[in-house]
């Protein structure tokens, strides 16, 4: 019964997260357009779901955010995932579902390892806040130079912007914009998380989450 009660709470408080993610991606409140891209704050409840329940809600709460992304893509309704769906739907589905997944993983991973290296219980979240969206722009950037690199549509970013290499390319285009998602996610996601951490201990006393 005491198990089962556990499980209940997980599932609610994944539910949440992961109706946080879509209200967010829905409302249009998680997502600036800027250029090709967007200026995504739709990590800090990946982040969150990853730093306090473990790598395996930070990986299905990533998934919920690729799963989203990818349907934009098949819709048109990004502009860049779009011209990468018609190239190949399989690799954007890697790009906007895998990379996501491996995001959220990696963030819940890191996270224990900040955690166990920071006796104050306060830099690790910070940390591992600012690990989802850097993480994020890391693999779903790496993931375009390594596939989609030669494609027209990249070619004529990469004329229109000056950039000379793959390396040079990425920095001009996610530029400020990166930058800018890590400060907000790391701020945002280090205070909920932190205050959702006390939370859970004072009033649930199940799981051992850092505070």
């Amino acid at each position: 019964m005491k198990n089962n009660r556990f499980d209940a709470v997980y599932i609610a408080e994944m539910g949440l997260l992961i109706a946080i993610e879509l209200v967010m991606k829905l409302t249009g409140l998680g997502s600036v357009p800027v250029g090709p891209l967007y200026m995504s704050f739709l990590t800090v409840p990946i982040a969150i779901a990853a730093m306090l329940l473990g790598p395996m809600a930070g990986a299905i709460t990533g998934a919920v955010f690729g799963f989203v992304s990818f349907y934009d893509a098949m819709t048109g309704a990004s502009v860049m995932t779009g011209a990468f769906f018609q190239i190949s739907p399989l690799n954007t589905f890697i790009l906007t579902v895998g990379m996501r997944v491996l995001m959220g993983t990696c963030v819940g991973w890191l996270f224990k390892i900040f955690k166990a290296a920071d006796p104050t219980r306060t830099v690790c979240y910070l940390l591992g806040a600012i690990s989802a969206p850097l993480l994020n722009t890391f693999f779903f950037m790496g993931y375009i130079v390594l596939v989609f690199y030669r494609t027209e549509y990249i070619q004529n970013l990469v004329a229109k912007l000056g950039a000379t290499n793959p390396v040079s390319f990425v920095v001009m285009l996610v530029g400020v914009q990166g930058l800018i998602e890590a400060v907000v996610c790391g701020i945002v996601g280090t205070v909920v998380a932190k205050t959702l951490a006390h939370v859970m201990v004072n009033q649930i006393g199940r799981r051992k989450v850092a505070v």
